[in-house]
Order: structure tokens, then sequence, then C-alpha cells
């Protein structure tokens, strides 16, 4: 078996093409050609560095966010739009003055508290429990992630793809 990272974008035509057997994205491409199961569930989470004002709160509501710089990630992502979507209907400012282009490095400004950040809680989640990070809930946003294994639906599976199916149950 071999794993290889590539934009979730490419990972439907990858599938369809033959170049892969089995791939995960974090969306349902809606494609009768591709067989979609979800695998995982996980949710966007509001990040701050523990240095940050927000970081002691629990909740805050997202007309407290207009003054907050964004680090965002450089990806279009259906997640993201949904985030753009809520500051616009609450006519909220949105900076994202920093976009980078991986998750690690947005981790790693917010700790530093460059800015702060809506991440994916499963890549934030031990630095929460370390309090490296502290997540705050935003009442305004709930936005929960599908984590997705794709497969064709009309192409025969190897040994080694079936049997990684079966342990998933």
């Amino acid at each position: 078996m071999q794993v290889r990272r590539s934009f979730s974008s490419k990972i439907p035509n990858e599938l369809l093409d033959g170049n892969l057997e089995l791939g995960v994205v974090s969306y349902d491409p809606a494609d009768d050609r591709l067989q979609s199961r979800a695998i995982y569930t996980d949710a966007l989470a509001f990040v701050v560095s523990p240095l940050h004002r927000l970081a002691q709160r629990k909740t805050v509501s997202i007309t407290e966010l207009g003054a907050e710089i964004f680090i965002a990630h450089n990806v279009v992502s259906p997640y993201r739009e949904v985030v753009l979507r809520e500051f616009q209907r609450h006519k909220v400012p949105l900076r994202m003055d920093v976009e980078m282009p991986t998750i690690e490095t947005i981790r790693k400004l917010v700790q530093n508290n460059a800015g702060v950040a809506f991440l994916p809680r499963m890549c934030v989640e031990q630095e929460i429990e370390q309090g490296l990070l502290c997540e705050v809930r935003v009442k305004e946003i709930h936005v929960e992630r599908k984590i997705r294994l794709l497969y064709p639906t009309r192409r025969a599976l190897s040994h080694a793809a079936r049997a990684f199916l079966e342990l998933l149950g």
C-alpha cells in the first residue's frame, strides 16, 4: 500500500483515471462514478494563542471578531466559503491579512499570537490539550466536516484496498 498527499480537488479525477485506488477528502464530490463513505466527523475550531485576549473565554459572538487578524489557509475549500458567508451575513469584516500554504504554519503562527484561525479540530486537538492553543466557540459558526473515503464505483478493488475497507467496517 502506498500513501500519497495531493490537493483534495484532484483526488476524484485521479481515482477516475485509475491513478489511485482509494482517496480521502473532506467533502462529497457528488459523482455517481465514485463511492463516498464518511469515515470520520470533524469540525472547524476557532483557535487563539493562550496569550490572546479571548483565550480565557468559552464562547464569543462573531461580532467580536471584526478587529482580529485571521491567518487563513490559501487553499479554497467549502469550509472557507462557509466562514466567509457567515461573516458577510453578520456584516462583520473578516481581515485575512495572512494566507499560508500549510495548516502546520498557521498553527505555529497562532501559537505565537500572530493572529487567529479557523482550523480542522483534528489538526489542533493535541495543541489544545497541551495548552499551546485555546479553542473558543463562535456562537454563530458551527461547521462540521465529514472526512470521506472515495473509490470508483465500477472498478474492482485490489485485495489490499478491499481489506482496508473491511477494516474500516
